[in-house]
C-alpha cells in the first residue's frame, strides 16, 4: 500500500528521524475530533461508522479548524503540563484530508488552547485515491507554523559576542587593581602626577594579562609587533602633561587624546570598521565586557573562582585592619599623625564620591581593554574593498573645478591686501588692517575644513580607470589643496595680526593651532592625491593631532600668552591684569618681568589656592610657583 510521508516537526527534527505510516482509512470510516487533552493515533481509539460529506476543492493553504474530523491522524509527544507555545517543544497538530483526484482538504488541528496552524503543500506523492502534498510544519509563537517541504531549515541565531571571545585569566584582578590605584591616585580638582600613575597601572595591568594569554596561544612574536605599543607611548605621554604643566583646559584636552589614543593601542592594526570605530572601540566595548566577565566568572567552579574569592577576602581583611590601627597609632604619636594626614586625604562625601567614580571609570576601561584584546575586531587589510568609484570625470570635475577658480581669485585679492598693507584695505574696505583681520579668521577656517570635506569623498569615488582619469584627479585635487594651503597661511596672518592689535589670549592661540595643523592635514592630503592612496591617512592625520598636542603643551601656552601680553604692554598697550590672573601657575615664571607692586599681587592671585596639595596631585609648575 502506498505510503505518505508524516508532516514533520522541527523542534524534534533533531532527535527522531524521519518515518512514515500506513494510509489513512477507507474514507467511509470517521474518527472523533481530537481533544485539547491528548493526541490521536491510528490504533489509540476505534474507528466510528458513518458517512462522510464529500470532499470540497480546497487551496492547498487551508486555516486551522477545530471541528474537522480527520480521515487519518499523527500523533506526537504529548506537552508537559507548563510547557508554553513559544518553546522548542511545539507538538504536531493532528493532520486530516480527504482527497479527490488532484486535490488536497486539510484541516488542520493544534492542541495548545488558543493557537492556530496553517497547513502549505509540499511535493507531490501517490495517495490511495490520487496525488497529495506533504505538509511541513514550524513551531511559532501561537503554535506549529508551517513551512514548504524541500526548503532548508533557519540557521539557529549565532550566540552574542561576549560567549564567543575567550576569557583569559586575571581579568578580573587585573580590573579591580587597576581600579584601586586610580581611586588612591585621581584627582579631578586639577592636573596631577596622579594620572600618570593611574596610567600606568592601567597600562601594566592590561599587558601583563595579553601577555600571558598571547604566550599561552603561542603568538607573542605577532603581539609585540602590534603597533599599539606606540599609541600607548602616546597616551602616556598626554597624560604626563598633567605633571609638568597646571592649565587646566590643556590638560583636558590632553586627557581626551589619551583616551583616543588608548583606544587605537589596545585595538594595534587598523580594523575593517574605520578610524572612528576604533578611536572608540573601548568605551564601546564596556558594555559586552561587563556580560563577558559575569559569563566566565558563572562557568567557573572552584579553582580560579576561589582563589579570586580568598583574595577578596584577605583585601578586606586588610583593609579593616589598617581602619582599626592607624587611627590608633596616629593618635599615639604626633608625628607620626602628621605624616598620615598628609599621606591620607580627609574622607567626606567628595572624597568618597571621586573614588568611587575613578575605580569605576579605570575598572571599566581595564575590563573593556581586555575585551578588545581577547577578541579584536577584524583588521582591515583582510576585508579591504575596492572602493566604488562611481563618480565620472565631469561629475567631480565641474564642482571642484569651479571651486579651484574661486579659490585662486581669493587668493589674488589676499595678495593684493596684503602687498597693499593697511592704505589698499582703508581705501578698499573702509578699515584698519586690525579690523580686517579680525572679521575674516573664522571664514577662513570654515572654509578649510568645507574644502577638506569635499577633497576626500571625491578622492575616495572618483574614477580613476585610465591614465586620464588619474591625471585629472591629481591635477584638480593638488592644485585646490595648495591654494587651500594659500587660505591657511593668510588666515593663520589675519589671525597674528589680530592678536597684536587686540592682545593674546589662549583661544586666539589654540585656534591658531588648529589652523595650522589642518596645513599639515591638506599636506598629508596631497600625498595622498599623489599615491591614489587614503588607507594610511586617517590613522596618520590622529598621530599629527597628537603631536601638535604635545607641542603645544611643551611650549607652554600661558605662559607664552602671557609674555606677549606683557610685551606689549611694554610697548605702551594695556595689560589686562584680570586675564593675566584667571590663568594658572604655567605663568608665574614670567611674572618677574613686571614691577612691584604688580608682580606681587599676581602671585598671590595665582599660588592662594595652592595650599591643599597632596602627593596625588603634585604638578611642577605649581611647586615652582610655591616657593
Amino acid at each position: 500500500m502506498p505510503e505518505a510521508p508524516e508532516p514533520a516537526d522541527p523542534a524534534d527534527s533533531a532527535e527522531r528521524p524521519a518515518h512514515t505510516e500506513p494510509a489513512s482509512a477507507p474514507a467511509e470510516s470517521k474518527q472523533p475530533a481530537p481533544t485539547p487533552d491528548d493526541t490521536v493515533g491510528p490504533d489509540d481509539r476505534a474507528a466510528a461508522t458513518g458517512p462522510v460529506a464529500p470532499a470540497q476543492q480546497s487551496p492547498t493553504v487551508a486555516p486551522a479548524s477545530a471541528g474537522t474530523a480527520p480521515n487519518r491522524a499523527h500523533t506526537a509527544p504529548r506537552n508537559d503540563p507548563g510547557e508554553t507555545t513559544g518553546t522548542a517543544a511545539h507538538s504536531l497538530a493532528a493532520v486530516g484530508a480527504t482527497a479527490t483526484a488532484g486535490s488536497v482538504d486539510a484541516s488542520v488541528w493544534s492542541r495548545n488552547p488558543g493557537t492556530t496552524g496553517v497547513a502549505i503543500s509540499g511535493g507531490p506523492h501517490r495517495g490511495p485515491t490520487g496525488d497529495q502534498r506533504a505538509t511541513t510544519w514550524l513551531p511559532g509563537p501561537l503554535g506549529p507554523q508551517p513551512r514548504a517541504a524541500g526548503h532548508p531549515m533557519p540557521a539557529p541565531a549565532a550566540p552574542p559576542r561576549w560567549r564567543r571571545v575567550a576569557h583569559p585569566a586575571g581579568v578580573l584582578p587585573a580590573a579591580t587593581g587597576a581600579g584601586l590605584v586610580a581611586a588612591a591616585t585621581l584627582s579631578f580638582d586639577r592636573p596631577g602626577i596622579g594620572w600618570l600613575l593611574a596610567g600606568s597601572a592601567t597600562a601594566v595591568a592590561v599587558g601583563t594579562v595579553h601577555r600571558r594569554a598571547a604566550v599561552r596561544e603561542d603568538a607573542a612574536a605577532e603581539r609585540h609587533n602590534r603597533p599599539g605599543r606606540w599609541w600607548a607611548v602616546a597616551a602616556l605621554a598626554l597624560l604626563a602633561v598633567g605633571t609638568f604643566r597646571a592649565a587646566g583646559w590643556l590638560f583636558v584636552l590632553c586627557l581626551i587624546a589619551a583616551a583616543v589614543a588608548g583606544s587605537l593601542a589596545v585595538v594595534g592594526r587598523p580594523s575593517a570598521r574605520g578610524v572612528l570605530h576604533d578611536a572608540i572601540a573601548v568605551p564601546l566595548a564596556s558594555a559586552g565586557a561587563f556580560a563577558w566577565v559575569y559569563a566566565a566568572q558563572a562557568t567557573r567552579r572552584g579553582g580560579t573562582g576561589a582563589r579570586h574569592r580568598r583574595l577578596a577576602v584577605s583585601v578586606a581583611a586588610t583593609m579593616v585592619l589598617l581602619a582599626v590601627f592607624v587611627p590608633l597609632l596616629a593618635g599615639a604619636d604626633a608625628t607620626f599623625a602628621a605624616m598620615v594626614e598628609g599621606l591620607v586625604p580627609r574622607l567626606d562625601a567628595a572624597t568618597l564620591t571621586g573614588w568611587i567614580v575613578a575605580f569605576l571609570l579605570v575598572g571599566t576601561a581595564t575590563l573593556g581593554a581586555l575585551y578588545v584584546l581577547a577578541g579584536p575586531p577584524a583588521p582591515a587589510d583582510q576585508h579591504r574593498r575596492t572602493p566604488k568609484r562611481t563618480l565620472a570625470r565631469l561629475e567631480w570635475g565641474l564642482p571642484v573645478g569651479a571651486l579651484t577658480v574661486l579659490f585662486a581669485l581669493f587668493v589674488g585679492a589676499q595678495l593684493m591686501a596684503l602687498f597693499g598693507g593697511d592704505d589698499y584695505v582703508q581705501r578698499t574696505a573702509g578699515l584698519t588692517y586690525a579690523d580686517y583681520a579680525r572679521g575674516g579668521f573664522w571664514q577662513l577656517a570654515a572654509v578649510t575644513l568645507l574644502t577638506l570635506a569635499i577633497i576626500l569623498p571625491v578622492l575616495h569615488r572618483a574614477a580613476s580607470d585610465s591614465a586620464t582619469d588619474r591625471g585629472w584627479l591629481r591635477g584638480l585635487l593638488c592644485t585646490i589643496s595648495g591654494l587651500t594651503l594659500v587660505i591657511i597661511a593668510s588666515a593663520l596672518g589675519r589671525m597674528w595680526t589680530y592678536q597684536q592689535a587686540y592682545g593674546f589670549t589662549v583661544l586666539r592661540l589654540l585656534v591658531g593651532t588648529c589652523e595650522l595643523w589642518l596645513g599639515i592635514v591638506y599636506l598629508l592630503v596631497i600625498v595622498a592625491v599623489l599615491r591614489l592612496r587614503t588607507a594610511w591617512l586617517p590613522r596618520t592625520a590622529v598621530a599629527t593631532a597628537v603631536a601638535a598636542l604635545l607641542s603645544l603643551a611643551a611650549l607652554n601656552p600661558e605662559a607664552l600668552v602671557a609674555s606677549e601680553n606683557i610685551d606689549r604692554w611694554q610697548r605702551g598697550e594695556e595689560l589686562d591684569v584680570d586675564y593675566l590672573s584667571g590663568l594658572s601657575a604655567d605663568v608665574v615664571p614670567v611674572l618677574d618681568r613686571l614691577p612691584e607692586p604688580l608682580r606681587t599681587d599676581l602671585r598671590h592671585r595665582l599660588t592662594h589656592r595652592l595650599d591643599d596639595e597632596t602627593w596625588s596631585n603634585w604638578n611642577l609648575a605649581r611647586m615652582r610657583a610655591a616657593e
